[in-house]
């Protein structure tokens, strides 16, 4: 049942849920297009919709409109939600729907209902941002907290200016957290993800990527701490990491339980450093001895020039994956980042990778498992319309075969 539609008329919505439906492909004869065992999770094939901000929530709760651009879009083998911060102080940009208050939750029921109405699979991403939000975000305008105080250089936040409008600022200084605060986060993670299996959600995928704050203890260019969570040895390193997905494990199981990492990302004032293949190869290595469903790794290769390396990032992160792969018997390996079919396919063909995951491409393309299967050209998303505002660049783009 996909329950009350808040005053619509839930006839026309089921009708429409039919439209979107009829949008499913049929099983193909490849790798890309089968079913595949997520930790006992079945999914109708190998793709998965990347977690993309849309900022399209206007209370910071999950909206109507929100069910319907995820319901257009569940013909994917997996989706995983936009970031969802699992607190206030987790929070880095507005209009994001959260995972922390009864409110929040209750607005993404009818947003996995809808999903599981068509078949799909759809994990919540549980996001803390760290050092990388602004204090006209924060509960009574309080200083961003990180694994140190140091500045993200060049970061910038979605908060409230000088004026009081939402718009891009640049991040402060943060507070670095004590080490008796540091349960207090990994609690947070640990209830946003019960929150989330109430809300519907198959499972979670713990943000640990892309510059935010478990990166921020991960990377010892940014973490200059001396207590237990420092970063001057491995252990000390992945503590905080393993502390967050071991208390979710215990709150929810590791067969609902994913993770995103960014090996090599720089976004946010991440640079590189000498233990990078260590850190990141111990890490998975852990990851694969708690069984959690699934890795996810962003390459940021797009982001980017690494300048540093005659290596390109992608090469050293696929050499990290395979280096990896004997760790995670019954871990899937999820890649991200630049992804076409025909990488896809030569990637899941290698044993590099399990699925796929795909972006940006899926805001212009709601029936894009469809368009990769046929063949059908791609339509190009409208980059101005990325982030808040209404509709329009969110739930209009109409499927191939409607144009």
């Amino acid at each position: 049942m996909i329950g009350e539609f808040h005053g619509q008329n839930i006839e026309k919505w089921h009708a429409l849920l039919d439209i979107i439906a009829a949008t499913h492909p049929r099983k193909a004869m490849t790798d890309l297009f089968s079913t595949f065992d997520l930790a006992g999770t079945t999914l109708a094939n190998r793709i998965v919709m990347a977690p993309m901000t849309r900022s399209r929530a206007p209370n910071d709760i999950a909206t109507d409109t929100i069910a319907l651009y995820y319901a257009q879009r569940a013909t994917a083998g997996l989706i995983v939600s936009e970031g969802t911060p699992i607190s206030r102080e987790g929070q880095g940009y507005l209009f994001n729907p959260g995972i922390f208050t009864p409110e929040q939750i209750a607005g993404w029921r009818l947003t996995t209902q809808s999903v599981h109405s068509l078949g799909g699979r759809i994990f919540a991403q549980l996001w803390h941002v760290g050092r990388v939000s602004h204090p006209s975000i924060q509960t009574d305008g309080a200083t961003p907290v990180s694994a140190s105080s140091l500045i993200a250089k060049g970061a910038t936040a979605f908060g409230y200016d000088e004026d009081g409008k939402p718009g891009f600022v640049a991040t402060p200084a943060p507070r670095q957290l004590a080490t008796g605060e540091v349960s207090r986060i990994v609690g947070d993670f640990a209830t946003a993800a019960a929150n989330a299996i109430d809300a519907g959600f198959d499972g979670v995928e713990i943000h640990g990527a892309n510059g935010y704050l478990l990166e921020q203890f991960l990377n010892p260019t940014v973490n200059d701490r001396t207590d237990r969570y420092s970063a001057d040895t491995l252990e000390n390193r992945l503590r905080f990491v393993l502390e967050v997905v071991d208390a979710v494990i215990a709150r929810i199981g590791a067969q609902r339980t994913g993770i995103r990492l960014s090996p090599f990302g720089k976004l946010f004032d991440m640079a590189h450093y000498d233990a990078i293949e260590e850190t990141y190869a111990a890490l998975m290595a852990a990851l694969g001895r708690r069984r959690i469903a699934y890795v996810h790794i962003m390459d940021q290769t797009g982001f980017f020039y690494d300048e540093g390396s005659t290596v390109p990032v992608s090469d050293r992160i696929h050499a990290l994956m395979r280096q990896a792969r004997p760790h995670l018997s019954t871990t899937a390996l999820i890649l991200a980042g630049g992804m076409t079919r025909e990488r896809a396919e030569t990637l899941i063909a290698d044993g590099t990778i399990d699925l796929a995951a795909f972006g940006q491409p899926f805001i212009s393309n709601p029936d894009l498992v469809a368009r990769l299967q046929n063949g059908w050209p791609l339509a190009t998303p409208d980059r101005a319309t990325y982030y808040g505002g209404d509709t329009k660049g969110f739930v209009d783009y109409p499927a191939f075969e409607d144009q």
